[in-house]
């Protein structure tokens, strides 16, 4: 025993921690946490604490450090407020505003940590400071980590061209381990090896043949194509159910090898018929169409393109929660779908009060008043074209603006007068009018002005109309009594006053009403304005700015008129305004505590025992549970109580429980009226308890009571006295001392304080004047209905329980599911047959499970990455699983041209020795050695990943050329901030505005440009807490950030700090505004942009520039930029470079695509750089989420050739010019920079015309090209010039991806897209035709032009299809000298050097 504890190995480590964890997860929970650690979904948010603690920055030689504010006692330094972020781990102690905050960095379980932690907790319980936890390791170890969650792509490439470089690479002679899938055309090989060890060679040489025989790759012929995807599904279906996933895996990941041997599998006619079927019904319901691949999880739709596993992971975990919910109230099985697809009302923002009150002196009414009567009255006049920003004039109510006045108030004045102004201007706007004035009956108009002015204006309008009045009241000078009456006399000196004004006034109808519906409404300070029902802010209520504000609004609400009349909710006969007050958001009153959008829920779904004894009041089966929380010994306590039991008692649906928090300690003295109540509760029927307890909380029984007047004196007739007094004379004071307790752990409540609880939301914490009326609980109930309780009830009624516990499980599983974060809808996904088309795995019985529907094609993308995530689910989770095989019938080309594999692993792997594996890889094995194969890394959204280490050409893998195995090892280099900005005053994107990304020490690591479309940007960035900055000179000068949505730091904070702690994609809002005094200035005019920006460019390695070189220099250096894949056109790159320097005495910066370049180049390059004396510059762009992605590596690397122009280079680059790998130059390119391009933004040499037997293959002269073209020329992308300043003026970057998204979504299209785009595109971005000498190459150009030509380019021959290497030697006769030089200064250096590697790997 003692050496195998002595031997404690990582893997029982791991298993203790994980069972240590278990005692506060669930069984789920504890599954899904083994995932998480297996995806290492929880690295960055470890790494992100990392930077944030090296940001501050520890002490030298200290493993664990505190950091605080507010600390003169224990340094001198008085620091500012940290920030703190969503994600920091705060202790739970007690709940106030200013304490000092308290930062302790340290590594868990530390003796330090224990030491420090044991201090601020106890100070944290004590109220005296707030703890954060942040992690932190003092000397991280420096291993990186193999990550999951991502795929990578073989494709197999076409060979029409040969370009694959002929220099040898040393090959690794480490023998593959055979695949776990040993099984091969019926021989398990493993096991024929144990039993037969003499024959292990022949048996291997038998293994290899067969593969090579299965692993047929001869093409097919178009008929044996037609049925692919439905052989595949037959084949999925017909092997046992537990291997079909294994099967659709195999079939999908290495479609290539296996698509011979599918087209021997027979299909059924039954299968056919029940696919379609189904596809029929699927693109009715769903939209979804044969081919297409969706996954949903108990209803939700997860998008496969946007999600990744980490995202994955979090919304299993949100699931988790509601299905362990529902499973411990005993919702199992049929039950679990039902709850769980209840539409769950979202909250609203905004809420409109209800308009229809007869308070409301209305000035006009569009519908019936005469001087409408010649505007037109049908709804369909709404959707007729008018010119943008007229208001249409149409007899209809639709726009309804009702003041609530305060005559006394000088505002009041200035708002009548604009309501005068709309109905003089006949704005289609019906006004009403609430006058809010002293309601007492024993004042009059002489006495008090509200009431002179409110029964003058009733006087008038008698004698006139209200419009009049409200036009005529014009008092002059301040409202006072003497000035009403003196008016009164002056306008009108026939009328008697004291009939108007005095005591007897006829006047005075309704003057209490508008105070009364005031102060119901529970609305905000006068004056107010509802716009709709919908309550203005109170800086809208400005006069000055409110006449413009409501004219906006009557434009905004049209387009929500025209949509529901158009889809038929707003029809001729319906009254706008009743329509209007019937949608979901409209309530009797406003009550900032109820209808806010931060509600707190208790928890139901633990233990039973806490809630079964809390008795109620209506106990039948009712929808909304309502508990009174409060010490009922104090009038607040009582009143509240009260007002909760008027309410019970006048509209039925509610039943009504009561929770004791007395202020002191409970003894029998000073609980006699609680325990009352509840004995009355516990024993009698419910009108003759809410009779009883409204009796007793009245305050003369109050007074009796305290007179010591016993209970019994208190009963009522039809009570059943012997019960109650039993029940009375046994209650002991505890269970009030438990009550106390619960309020305080559960409600966090402090003793004597207040809440109202309904269906499990906690409502406020009711200060001690604050009252909670009546009307409050009757918005509560309606508010609380609307939400989920009444689709609850009715799914609860068809359980058929006992109205007792159908009330609590209505109250548990409404809150249950209220509290539940808000997703989108759950659909109902289901077949019309399932027999021969849809594969079931049943979920393992009484447990909690996921209800998983997939709908996939077989040989799809969608299926290569889905079989694994399966595969791997049904291992994490109990899943009750359905998958349809939607098939695409008649294909006529092969569906996958790839073999794939999707990293993603269920749990933390271990070694036979028990220590973790290194982690997980993308394997191949068998792969047919013929086809040559380009290696593609497909990751989530937000990641950059780049290669590290590989001898091999990933671009060109021939596996009949390599011996052992081809190894490669990307590296997660970058996680992506990506965002949008928007001017607010124009609401446009701010073209050209920079960011930077930094720190605090080092505020500028990354830099971005905003792109004019959707005013999108992308900062590289790692883990950690950064802080986005506009970019110091033209940026900071003119523009300044106002406000951001998605960052960690507050709206209106002047840093915008953003925390990535996830693999997630992080995406955050931005508005800017320009500054008062630089709204006439534009970012991209003429003057220049000073020095700073280039000089704070970071250079990425090698080729930095000098600080001291000044300005002329930067304008003089030629900038050529580049793009290569794969070793040939990497040779040829280099071969290009040499070439340019040979004839140029300029100083020249290359700028190459890092996305693609391989470790060698990378390595190589600097080295380079030395010999030559250039500077050179990687830079990097991901290909953003909302552009239409390409998927072949070829079409990637052409799309960044022109997309991207506006957004690659820093604005200091003037001019750039493209010039493409395979090119020697034989000019100055300082020519062509200088070359006049005639207000062009780019220049590029038009295709010749001179070589005439090439005369079938010019494309363009002929059809749409020729066409489209007219006069002009077509021309090629080998060599073009830019004008970065004038591209960036007209937006062109902007104009190309707006074409390249419309066109690109036809796979026809754009065949050559680097070349196709901007010649498309010609009429809306000139070309600039350069002259002809600039580019020549053989395939197009004759001979005798090639003398004169100032750049070859190695076109492809389409005729002869000759081979890059051969073609380069032959044309090119210097070609050779280059290639030989750089081999031989390579070769001198010692090579490129070889590593050894895996998947992307993450610091």
């Amino acid at each position: 025993k003692f050496w195998q504890f002595v031997d404690t190995s990582v893997r029982s480590y791991y298993n203790l921690i994980i069972k240590k964890a278990g005692q506060f997860l669930t069984d789920l929970q504890a599954h899904l946490l083994r995932f998480a650690l297996a995806l290492r979904s929880y690295s960055p948010a470890i790494h992100s604490s990392q930077q944030i603690a090296s940001d501050e920055p520890p002490p030298e030689g200290c493993s664990a450090f505190v950091s605080f504010t507010d600390s003169k006692h224990l340094l001198d330094v008085c620091r500012s407020k940290p920030y703190l972020y969503k994600n920091d781990h705060t202790y739970p102690g007690v709940n106030k505003s200013d304490l000092p905050v308290v930062i302790l960095y340290a590594e868990i379980g530390t003796k330090k940590f224990s030491s420090f932690h044991k201090v601020l907790t106890e100070k944290a319980e004590e109220g005296k400071l707030v703890y954060v936890l942040r992690h932190f390791l003092a000397d991280p170890k420096p291993a990186k980590m193999l990550l999951s969650g991502y795929g990578v792509e073989l494709a197999v490439k076409s060979t029409e061209y040969k370009a694959v470089d002929d220099t040898k690479v040393k090959g690794h002679g480490t023998n593959a381990g055979e695949d776990d899938n040993d099984e091969v055309q019926g021989f398990l090989f493993r096991t024929l090896k144990k039993s037969h060890p003499e024959l292990q060679e022949q048996l291997t040489e038998l293994r290899k043949h067969l593969l090579e025989s299965t692993n047929d790759m001869a093409p097919l012929k178009v008929w044996e194509m037609q049925d692919l995807s439905f052989q595949a599904a037959a084949r999925i279906m017909s092997v046992p159910k537990f291997d079909s996933l294994k099967v659709m895996k195999d079939l999908s990941q290495n479609f290539p090898s296996r698509a011979r041997s599918l087209t021997r599998v027979a299909v059924t006619l039954e299968m056919r018929k029940e696919i379609e079927e189904n596809q029929k019904y699927l693109s009715e319901s769903l939209g979804v169409h044969p081919g297409d691949g969706e996954l949903f999880v108990n209803g939700l739709h997860i998008d496969l393109d946007t999600h990744n596993p980490f995202s994955i992971l979090e919304i299993l975990r949100g699931e988790a929660k509601i299905l362990e919910g529902l499973h411990n109230l005993e919702i199992k099985g049929e039950h679990q779908g039902k709850f769980l697809s209840l539409p769950v009302n979202t909250v609203d923002d905004s809420y409109t009060l209800d308009i229809r009150h007869p308070a409301i002196m209305w000035m006009n009414d569009i519908e019936n008043d005469h001087i409408y009567q010649n505007w037109p009255s049908s709804l369909q006049e709404l959707l007729r074209a008018t010119f943008p920003g007229v208001i249409r004039q149409i007899r209809r109510n639709f726009f309804n603006l009702v003041l609530f006045l305060d005559p006394l108030q000088e505002e009041s004045v200035e708002l009548l007068k604009l309501a005068e102004l709309f109905y003089k201007h006949k704005i289609p706007l019906r006004i009403g009018l609430v006058f809010v004035v002293n309601p007492r009956d024993d004042i009059d108009g002489f006495s008090d002005a509200g009431v002179g002015f409110y029964r003058l204006l009733n006087y008038i309008a008698d004698e006139y109309d209200v419009p009049q009045a409200v036009i005529k009241m014009d008092v002059g000078g301040t409202l006072s009594a003497g000035t009403i009456s003196a008016y009164l006399k002056r306008k009108y000196p026939k009328a008697n006053p004291e009939n108007i004004l005095g005591a007897e006034s006829e006047y005075d109808y309704k003057r209490k009403d508008g105070a009364l519906f005031y102060k119901k409404s529970g609305l905000d300070a006068l004056p107010l304005a509802l716009f709709n029902g919908i309550p203005l802010n109170p800086d809208e209520m400005d006069p000055e700015e409110l006449e413009t504000i409501i004219l906006q609004r009557i434009m905004d609400s049209t387009t929500a008129f025209q949509r529901a009349v158009f889809v038929g909710q707003l029809t001729e006969g319906l009254d706008v305004v009743d329509y209007l007050m019937e949608q979901p958001n409209v309530v009797p009153r406003m009550n900032p505590l109820i209808l806010s959008t931060d509600r707190k829920y208790l928890d139901f779904t633990g233990r039973p025992g806490e809630w079964s004894t809390l008795c109620c009041l209506y106990d039948g089966m009712t929808a909304v549970s309502i508990w009174i929380v409060g010490d009922f010994e104090k009038v607040p306590g009582r009143k509240l109580l009260l007002n909760a039991l008027k309410h019970v008692r006048a509209s039925p649906g509610v039943r009504l429980g009561v929770i004791d928090n007395p202020s002191g300690k409970p003894s029998e003295d000073n609980t006699v009226l609680y325990r009352a109540v509840w004995a009355s509760l516990l024993t009698q029927k419910n009108k003759a308890a809410a009779e009883f307890v409204q009796k007793l909380l009245k305050e003369e029984s109050i007074q009796l009571l305290q007179q010591k007047t016993k209970i019994k004196d208190l009963l009522m007739q039809g009570m059943d006295v012997d019960a109650f007094e039993k029940k009375f004379n046994t209650l002991e004071v505890d269970f009030i001392r438990s009550q106390q307790l619960f309020c305080q752990d559960v409600l966090k409540l402090i003793p004597g304080q207040r809440a109202v609880i309904s269906n499990g939301r906690i409502i406020g914490l009711l200060e001690e004047q604050e009252e909670f009326t009546e009307e409050d609980f009757h918005l509560l109930q309606k508010i609380t209905l609307r939400g989920s309780a009444e689709k609850v009830k009715a799914q609860v009624k068809q359980m058929g329980m006992k109205a007792k516990h159908a009330s609590d499980l209505l109250m548990k599983v409404d809150a249950l599911l209220a509290a539940a974060p808000k997703r989108e809808v759950r659909r109902d996904v289901h077949f019309i047959k399932d027999t021969h088309s849809v594969l079931h795995l049943s979920q393992r019985e009484n447990e909690v499970f996921y209800d998983v529907v997939v709908i996939v094609d077989p040989l799809t993308r969608e299926a290569q990455k889905i079989s694994q995530l399966l595969i791997v689910l049904s291992q994490v989770a109990n899943v009750k699983l359905q998958v349809f095989m939607n098939c695409k019938a008649k294909l006529s080309e092969l569906p996958l041209k790839s073999f794939y594999r999707y990293v993603l692993d269920p749990d933390v792997t271990f070694l036979a020795n028990e220590t973790v594996s290194p982690g997980p890889v993308a394997r191949f094995m068998d792969l047919p050695e013929s086809p040559l194969l380009t290696l593609n890394m497909i990751t989530p959204e937000s990641w950059m990943v780049q290669a590290v280490s590989s001898p091999y050409d990933l671009d060109n893998i021939h596996l009949q050329e390599v011996n052992g195995v081809v190894t490669a090892e990307f590296e997660l280099e970058h996680l992506l901030l990506e965002g949008h900005c928007f001017d607010l005053s124009t609401g446009q994107p701010p073209r050209g505005l920079q960011f930077t990304l930094g720190m605090s020490r080092d505020p500028l690591m990354y830099d971005t440009i905003v792109m004019a479309n959707l005013g999108y940007f992308q900062l590289k960035a790692n883990p950690g807490a950064w802080i986005l900055r506009l970019r110091k000179g033209r940026s900071e000068e003119i523009y300044q950030i106002l406000t951001h949505d998605g960052t960690d730091s507050p709206a209106d904070a002047g840093d915008v700090i953003v925390v990535l702690n996830s693999f997630h994609s992080k995406i955050i809002k931005v508005r800017v505004q320009k500054k008062a005094e630089k709204i006439g200035e534009d970012l991209l005019s003429e003057t220049t942009e000073g020095k700073g920006i280039w000089d704070s460019l970071v250079s990425i390695a090698g080729g930095g520039s000098k600080k001291d070189d000044g300005q002329k220099k930067k304008e003089d250096d030629l900038n050529i930029f580049s793009v290569a894949s794969g070793h040939l056109y990497e040779r040829f790159l280099r071969i290009m470079m040499v070439s340019v320097l040979r004839h140029t005495k300029t100083p020249v910066k290359f700028w190459f695509l890092k996305n693609y370049l391989s470790p060698s180049f990378k390595e190589t390059i600097s080295h380079m750089a030395e010999k030559y004396s250039f500077q050179y510059e990687l830079v990097q762009y991901k290909w953003p989420r909302w552009l239409h992605q390409q998927t072949e590596k070829q079409r990637i690397i052409w799309g960044y050739k022109i997309l991207f122009l506006d957004v690659l280079f820093p604005l200091a680059v003037d001019k750039i010019i493209f010039v493409d790998a395979d090119q020697i130059v034989r000019a100055d390119l300082k020519e062509l920079r200088d070359l006049d391009l005639e207000g062009a933004p780019y220049g590029y040499t038009p295709f010749c015309d001179s070589r005439r037997e090439m005369e079938g293959y010019r494309f363009w002269k002929s059809g749409y090209w020729a066409s489209h073209l007219g006069h002009r020329k077509y021309h090629i992308s080998a060599l073009y010039v830019v004008d970065l300043k004038k591209f960036r003026k007209i937006a062109a970057g902007d104009r190309l991806r707006g074409q390249y998204q419309a066109l690109s979504q036809d796979p026809n299209s754009l065949s050559n897209l680097d070349q196709d785009l901007p010649n498309n595109m010609i009429h809306q971005v000139a070309i600039k035709s350069l002259p002809q000498e600039w580019l020549w190459c053989e395939t197009w150009c004759d001979d005798s032009s090639k003398q004169t030509a100032k750049t070859i380019d190695l076109c492809n021959n389409p005729k002869t299809k000759e081979p890059k290497l051969t073609a380069a030697a032959r044309i090119v006769p210097e070609w050779v000298e280059y290639d030989s030089e750089i081999k031989d200064y390579g070769e001198g250096r010692g090579g490129g050097g070889s590593l050894h590697t895996n998947g992307p790997v993450h610091n």
